[in-house]
């Protein structure tokens, strides 16, 4: 299996082995646009794999933060109360870069850099770029990829 997130379309696109498609995601990239530079806000562009996988057996709408889960569940009365959060919630697939000078290592590191693929709340938008710079994915969608893919799935992302 293989991902490869298109940031003009907004789309992550699940392959199997043999390049056939698996799955299709409607995505938010980065309100910054591609980039790799840490402190950029920018999602990051070219090769990756799935470092780590986080929330196995989350409840839907669970919160994160710092890979943590709070013990929070995300629900419109906790948006209100916390208007300036970045939810992160159900299920991250932590990304860390493979080409050293573009995404890894240094000012570039999408490990370092905290970049998932995460769930978000229902009610907010995808198809359009708005993230601080992660993948954000339908709660639905993000359990699903997460239980088909393995710590180690390659990942593109691209600008074209």
């Amino acid at each position: 299996m293989r991902i490869e997130i298109s940031i003009p379309e907004q789309m992550l696109t699940l392959l199997d082995d043999s390049g056939n498609v698996k799955a299709c995601y409607p995505v938010s990239t980065a309100a910054n646009g591609p980039g790799c530079e840490k402190n950029s806000g920018c999602t990051p562009l070219g090769a990756h794999i799935v470092r780590a996988k986080v929330g196995q057996g989350a409840a839907s709408n669970a919160v994160f933060v710092g890979r943590r889960l709070t013990g929070e569940i995300c629900t419109p009365a906790l948006m209100a109360e916390f208007p300036e959060r970045d939810w992160i919630l159900t299920r991250i697939l932590w990304l860390s870069g493979t080409e050293l000078g573009r995404n890894r290592l240094g000012n570039v590191d999408t490990m370092q850099r905290y970049i998932y693929i995460h769930g978000t709340p229902d009610n907010i938008p995808l198809g359009t770029a708005a993230s601080h710079g992660c993948i954000r994915m339908r709660n639905a969608d993000i359990i699903e990829l997460f239980d088909l893919i393995d710590t180690g799935t390659p990942v593109w992302i691209s600008a074209e």
